[in-house]
């Protein structure tokens, strides 16, 4: 891979005593200091990525959710999925678009029959502990104040209560297909007018809509231990809306997650401000991509380091999981109904039936496939800011160090672990991985 390495080691067999008290260039791991605890890594199952993955040939298939969701993949145990309709879908729906409909009846998942439940299937027989969130873009036109899907616009007030039992019945007919969700954000967005499907909420508004439908709502049809999520947005308002809904107790007893994206910017001290008032609350990146829009394909390092700057520093920061965009698109970054092209860690050539891997994949891998559902974050010090360090213990014991050097020179390292140091060569531009057995991390 040009313009950068990455690499593995799979044991700390380099461990020297701490007898020079070498104190320059030091990464430092605390394993006494444990903080969160990570639920795993995934990506968006979206119509865009099944409409893709029906065109390939069966030999590709495999190949893709093995690449993803294999032992020898990336290890992912969680995906992501819209409720209706969003941009990476092939046109506009609804499950039930009758406003006449009150009590649902006509409501059908036969859409997400045609591309997203078959792929989330096929995932399943790969990895049969794959849970699953599931976001709203919008409400049935006739729901909104707009009286469209799309163009941002509110809930109306009136439909609150019918708006909540169509988000939990989405829910159930997932969970009646066998599918496990562990989570449901109120809106994705909700402070973005697009031009695709897009709903506006002020944090008043969604405070109000969990308080007097959703929650009671989930309440009723046994889905309490949902991990509601709200904001599914930019980090730079996170902690404003979180404050704003969690400050009210009876909201906040209804509320397990904030969900976040990176489209405004780093903003990682939002996700201490949140962890710090709200101990308790999960921290769920719900979507990253490529935007076309204002980024190149091409940049491949750049890319595969937006990935990597935003797991490490997200996971220092107090993240529970990772969630990417689109697991699969065309070569174009498609398809998509209103032209908002984007980059995927693996993308196809419809014509060829071939699979290309981004560099973006290999850097995911770095975290993903070594760092494994419960592992808890421990604490690390960096002697510099180009080299962005983070460490986690998994449930095993093994300790997973990822070391990210984003600066223009190579520079040796020294990885410093119960006063023994292990020294590390990092190439300008790299990623590292470090997997430390449990015998080393205790010490023994």
């Amino acid at each position: 891979m040009s313009g950068g390495s990455h690499h593995q080691r799979s044991y700390f067999s380099q461990f020297c005593e701490d007898i020079h008290n070498r104190e320059l260039n030091i990464l430092n791991i605390y394993p006494s200091e444990q903080f969160q605890m990570l639920l795993g890594f995934g990506g968006a199952i979206t119509e865009a990525s099944g409409y893709v993955y029906s065109h390939l040939p069966r030999e590709r298939q495999n190949e893709l959710i093995e690449a993803y969701y294999g032992t020898d993949g990336l290890g992912y145990t969680l995906g992501r999925c819209h409720i209706d309709s969003c941009d990476f879908s092939l046109n506009s729906y609804s499950a039930d678009d009758a406003c006449d409909d009150e009590e649902l009846n006509s409501f059908s998942l036969s859409r997400d029959e045609l591309y997203i439940l078959p792929l989330l299937r096929e995932i399943q027989k790969m990895c049969p502990e794959i849970r699953v969130m599931l976001s709203p873009w919008s409400p049935p036109a006739y729901m909104k104040e707009n009286g469209s899907r799309l163009q941002g616009g509110a809930l109306k007030t009136e439909y609150y209560g019918r708006w909540a039992r169509y988000l939990c019945k989405y829910v159930l007919e997932f969970m009646d297909r066998g599918h496990r969700v562990f989570a449901l954000s109120v809106q994705n967005e909700p402070n973005a007018v697009q031009s695709w499907e897009s709903c506006i909420y002020s944090a008043e508004q969604e405070r109000d809509f969990i308080r007097d439908a959703l929650a009671p709502e989930l309440r009723r049809c046994g889905l309490s231990d949902l991990l509601l999520t709200i904001w599914d947005h930019n980090k730079e308002r996170l902690f404003d809306r979180v404050d704003t809904i969690c400050s009210d107790p009876v909201v906040n007893m209804s509320v397990g997650a904030a969900g976040f994206h990176w489209y405004s910017g780093d903003h990682f001290d939002a996700l201490r401000l949140v962890r710090n008032k709200y101990p308790d609350l999960q921290l769920i990146f719900t979507e990253g991509c490529i935007e076309y829009s204002k980024f190149s394909g091409d940049a491949q390092m750049e890319n595969a380091q937006r990935y990597a700057r935003e797991i490490l520093h997200g996971i220092n920061a107090g993240l529970n999981a990772f969630l990417d965009w689109n697991i699969l698109l065309d070569a174009g970054g498609g398809p998509n109904h209103k032209g908002n092209f984007c980059d995927a860690p693996v993308m196809a050539d419809m014509n060829s039936g071939s699979l290309q891997y981004n560099l973006s994949y290999h850097y995911i891998g770095h975290f993903s496939r070594y760092v494994k559902p419960m592992a808890v974050r421990l604490g690390t010090t960096s002697f510099h800011e180009d080299i962005g360090f983070c460490a986690l213990q998994n449930p095993d014991g093994t300790i997973v160090a990822v070391l990210l050097n984003t600066g223009t020179k190579d520079t040796e390292c020294y990885v410093r672990l119960n006063k023994r140091l292990v020294e590390v060569h990092s190439t300008a531009c790299s990623i590292t991985s470090l997997l430390i057995p449990g015998e080393e991390a205790a010490g023994e």
